[in-house]
């Protein structure tokens, strides 16, 4: 990923606002919507993603259906009930985040 230690941390905001926009995405499909919506410049590995997902489905938030696709088997996330209301306070905190780094960054002078 470009910019890794910025992007790190928002890694599973990310991947819960795609699927909370698609309902379900496998992996791959996961890595190439970012790199689509940031015109190339996020590319995330798959040695980043998988720890995510698997991680935010051991703490409830995401569930995994199983489906066979042209002769193997391909594993959607989705959001569970849970994971639904926590994207939302994640996206909530992020936008936070957003607004009080552009303030730090590109501070408005006053006299």
């Amino acid at each position: 990923m470009k910019n890794s230690q910025l992007y790190k941390g928002s890694l599973n905001t990310i991947i819960m606002k795609l699927l909370e926009e698609n309902g379900r995405m496998y992996g791959y499909e996961i890595t190439q919507k970012v790199k689509l919506i940031t015109n190339g410049e996020l590319n995330i590995t798959e040695g980043a993603l998988y720890p995510a997902l698997h991680k935010l489905e051991a703490d409830g938030l995401l569930d995994v259906e199983i489906e066979k696709v042209d002769n193997r088997m391909r594993k959607y996330y989705k959001l569970t009930e849970s994971g639904q209301k926590e994207t939302i306070n994640r996206l909530t905190e992020l936008e936070s985040f957003i607004k009080n780094m552009q303030s730090l960054v590109s501070p408005k002078l006053e006299f």
